[in-house]
């Protein structure tokens, strides 16, 4: 009996779930190990080898060629290096539910899109009434975004009860929220601009597209140009991390190789007879290698680089990140008490308002769509979990406080982070549990 007959026979809908769900299985088990390498930071750096742990992370390291030097601490190496790869792989994501996921339906994707602006609005809006002029109210970007791994995290730990609309919700909106926060950061966190090199950057993006037309279709080139356009926008003022979102955007969502072509090519090798044909016939060999070449691009590029590079930083850059930045000496008498509170209740409380109130008007003027299995119960428990701001909060707080802000805005987004996962998971437990009893 043919064994495939035994199976469902597949749809066009597997090849929108599947991928989504790899990414949030890997994202749940990062969220685990981020939660590890957050609290080794803070047992090292409030630990006898506290001095040498902080210090590591501003050692200098680089290339010199001739009079060009290019050398960064390690710590900017992985904040504005390192991270483009996070801030790449979430823009792969993006685009690969609005062209090809649930998200590709504009009422769909209105719900989220407008969430993430509400919960970028009233953050920022409950920080500075709290702040007001004071010092440190220039850090208001610290507040915008929402973690993807350690909210995806936080779900997979109640599993099949939550229902995969809600994570669809808060996985996109988080994607939202990071994409918006790095915008913030090009315009509001750069230095002055430096016109030739963002010239530079702006022909590598163009020349970028028109390879890509051409068909070259080598990711090693493409990575090379990449990290060219790095540089350019290192120089240029604009902050290099934004590099990695335009990339990410630019990829291409559809495959180069079709289903019917693919079996077509394939049927030719199946064709082939047992025996030595690839090493000695000259034609069997040549349909052997495009075989190869069509298997391979089967797949669209956005897919092929989410699987490689996604657990590399999920699982590599992330808790290299948390290690860098996490690491707090826990100093009451250094804590600035108004700017903790300003950031805890920018999280715990602007987040989660600011969430609910724009998802309620986009549903109530038609603009967006609420799924039937997204109760607002449960949209208002999952807006609980958006304050958990933690890698884009301290990511934008090195570049926004000084260093003598800098630890209480850090203990700030870790306590309102905590708070916002037990509260976000308690209220989500009480919901689930008497829906299935």
């Amino acid at each position: 009996m043919n064994e495939s007959l035994s199976r469902l026979p597949r749809v066009p809908a597997d090849r929108l779930t599947k991928p989504f769900m790899r990414f949030l299985r890997i994202e749940a088990m990062a969220g685990a190990v981020l939660l590890l390498s957050t609290l080794l930071a803070l047992v090292l750096a409030n630990s006898p080898w506290s001095p040498s742990f902080l210090a590591l992370w501003d050692i200098h390291a680089g290339i010199r060629l001739g009079d060009v030097e290019i050398s960064r601490s390690l710590k900017h190496w992985i904040n504005d290096g390192l991270m483009t790869l996070f801030f790449f792989v979430i823009a792969l994501e993006l685009k690969r539910e609005l062209v090809l996921g649930e998200l590709r339906d504009p009422r769909v994707a209105a719900l989220p899109v407008a969430a993430a602006v509400g919960g970028m609005l009233a953050p920022v809006t409950v920080f500075l009434l709290i702040l007001g002029n004071a010092a440190g109210a220039s850090g208001w970007g610290t507040v915008m975004s929402t973690d993807t791994a350690f909210v995806i995290g936080c779900l997979a730990v109640l599993g099949s009860r939550i229902p995969q609309d809600l994570r669809l919700f808060l996985l996109s909106l988080a994607i939202f929220d990071d994409v918006g926060a790095i915008l913030v950061v090009t315009v509001g966190y750069g230095s002055a601009l430096n016109l030739p090199a963002l010239v530079v950057a702006g022909a590598g993006l163009v020349a970028v597209a028109a390879i890509a037309r051409l068909g070259v279709r080598s990711i090693p080139v493409y990575f090379a140009m990449g990290g060219g356009i790095w540089l350019a926008f290192d120089a240029s003022g604009i902050h290099a991390t934004v590099t990695g979102v335009i990339l990410g955007l630019m990829t291409p969502a559809r495959s180069w190789v079709s289903d019917r072509r693919l079996h077509a090519i394939l049927d030719r090798v199946i064709a082939y007879p047992p025996g030595d044909h690839w090493s000695s016939d000259a034609a069997a060999r040549h349909d052997l290698n495009k075989a190869g070449i069509a298997t391979r691009e089967a797949l669209s590029p956005i897919e092929r680089l989410e699987i490689a590079l996604h657990p590399l930083v999920a699982f590599g850059i992330l808790p290299l990140f948390a290690l860098a930045n996490a690491g707090v000496p826990m100093v009451p008498a250094r804590s600035d008490p108004t700017v903790m509170t300003a950031i805890f209740m920018a999280f715990v409380a602007g987040k989660p308002v600011g969430v609910i109130l724009f998802s309620f008007l986009a549903v109530k003027s038609r603009l967006g769509i609420r799924p039937t299995e997204l109760s607002w119960g449960l949209l208002v428990a999952g807006s609980l979990l958006t304050g958990i701001g933690f890698t884009m909060a301290l990511f934008i707080a090195e570049l926004s406080f000084n260093a003598d802000l800098l630890n209480s805005v850090k203990l700030g987004v870790l306590a309102a982070s905590a708070t916002s996962a037990v509260l976000g998971l308690l209220i989500l437990t009480c919901l689930t549990s008497a829906a299935t009893r």
